[in-house]
């Protein structure tokens, strides 16, 4: 069987993703409050962003313009519909609903953009795909309640899903309840734990431990939005959304096989909990052994088993690697290694188109839920000529290999895919770096790292090449 000259599935949801804080700018502005990302400096790949405590003067903070869709997103949207969008991925802010987080009633300006946000999309034909909290939540609710260590935060998140569910109910179908919720795997990384669970650890704590306590309410928070959203629209299709890193072994010494095993199994145990509704038994043993005393209800486990996801968002950049250590306790800061097969980003993220059809059957017959792809890009840095065009062929390369490993899944393993939306369609701030040189999207943006530039946008070689994807749904896809 060949997938020569074979579309994608008719109905198949092309489009791009992007997330509020990243680039939508206008941080101070229609009543929103202050959230994590706003809270975050410059970094580099060698120099990770400070976290400060609050806005400090003469500190630049690139989520504050970002790259000013908050004002200019009629025509970002004209042109994702001119690429022929099917779908836009983006998130809503949370402090542009309820500034604060704890509020009891939510901002109407902040609902108001968001309407005229979703009814510039359908004026198109372009189904918002939105997801609630993606990397920021209010800065108030860290200073606080302690972010996601604090059972309170569940209630509020609630009021802020219900806010969202509701306003929008008949022009949203598609939701994700958490960004890249697993990330916080790497409990050793401030950035991974402020901005998936709001939590700036103490000198001294147990960071696995608080990281799996935060996690759990936000897991008992996305179960109560799911039973939530389809009572306010049984149409409504909500799902987890996943970073999905492969862990292959390094070697096949059973040693490395194992711990392989074990480090997916960490990494993804809340996709198992998104999807099954209960905790995996190796999970539990743990907690026990280590003495976590996790607070865990009889209430939330009955939440986690009726509030399971309609599908699987998830992203994918890259596979991991790993050796055995001699335990199975995975640490990802410290435990991944080279994989001497694929090539690195310049950002040193292992390319391996692969590991994505790898990770679509593993989804696959571990869950048996439609998937949806709704982050895959390279970030690189890109050159614009003296007339203003970017080649970024490098860019066509990544994507088409990946695309043919998805194309695979789909027509040859009978993955039930709903949709592919590459990250950054329009160049934005990296959440890792907050740079603007790394970027990912089709459309360049006119601005440099320091926030100077015009913001222009210009599109690059690769918008034509989607465009033709888009159009011909994927059948030149070799």
């Amino acid at each position: 069987m060949t997938i020569k000259d074979r579309p994608f599935p008719d109905g198949f949801l092309w489009g791009g993703a992007v997330a509020a804080h990243q680039l939508e700018g206008g941080y101070d502005q229609g009543g929103k409050g202050l959230s994590t990302a706003d809270v975050m400096t410059l970094g580099t790949n060698e120099q990770p962003r400070e976290i400060t405590d609050g806005v400090v003067g003469g500190k630049y903070y690139p989520n504050h313009q970002a790259i000013d869709f908050y004002h200019r997103y009629p025509e970002d949207i004209k042109v994702f519909a001119g690429m022929g969008f099917k779908c836009f991925r983006t998130s809503i802010a949370w402090t542009r609903i309820f500034p604060n987080g704890d509020e009891t009633e939510p901002n109407e300006e902040g609902l108001q953009f968001y309407d005229d946000l979703f009814d510039e999309c359908l004026k198109y034909g372009i189904q918002p795909v939105v997801t609630l909290a993606h990397f920021e939540m209010p800065y108030h609710l860290v200073k606080q309640y302690g972010g996601w260590r604090n059972r309170k935060v569940i209630k509020f998140y609630m009021n802020f899903s219900q806010a969202c569910f509701e306003r929008y109910r008949d022009k949203v179908t598609y939701w994700m309840t958490f960004n890249e919720i697993n990330n916080q795997t790497n409990f050793e990384s401030d950035g991974a734990m402020l901005t998936d669970s709001g939590i700036i650890h103490q000198p001294g704590e147990n960071r696995e431990k608080w990281m799996y306590q935060a996690a759990h309410y936000e897991l008992v928070a996305s179960a109560e939005a799911v039973k939530l959203g389809h009572q306010i629209n049984p149409d409504f299709q909500i799902g987890a959304m996943i970073a999905m890193c492969p862990i292959y072994p390094l070697t096949s010494n059973p040693a490395d096989v194992l711990f392989a095993q074990r480090a997916m199994q960490t990494r993804f145990y809340f996709a198992d909990v998104h999807a099954n509704g209960f905790y995996p038994q190796w999970l539990l043993n743990r907690f026990e052994t280590e003495h976590f005393n996790i607070d865990i209800t009889e209430a939330d486990l009955a939440t986690l088993k009726a509030g399971t996801v309609d599908y699987i968002g998830f992203s994918y950049y890259m596979s991991f690697t790993v050796q055995g250590t001699g335990t199975l306790a995975y640490n990802e800061e410290h435990d991944l290694v080279k994989n001497p097969y694929v090539k690195a980003s310049d950002w040193g993220w292992q390319v391996d188109p692969i590991g994505l059809r790898y990770a679509l059957n593993w989804f696959t017959d571990r869950y048996h839920l439609p998937l949806f792809i709704v982050e895959n890009g390279l970030g690189a840095v890109d050159q614009k000529t003296a007339d203003n065009q970017i080649h970024d062929d490098y860019r066509i390369d990544y994507l088409t290999d990946h695309l043919r490993q998805v194309k695979k899944a789909v027509l040859e393993d009978g993955v039930n895919l709903l949709g592919y939306t590459p990250w950054g369609c329009i160049d934005l701030v990296a959440a890792s770096t907050g740079q603007m040189s790394k970027r990912y999207g089709f459309i360049y943006v006119d601005e440099n790292d320091d926030g100077s530039g015009s913001l222009k946008r210009y599109k690059k070689d690769s918008f034509e090449w989607y465009q033709n994807v888009i159009a011909t749904n994927g059948s030149e896809i070799e």
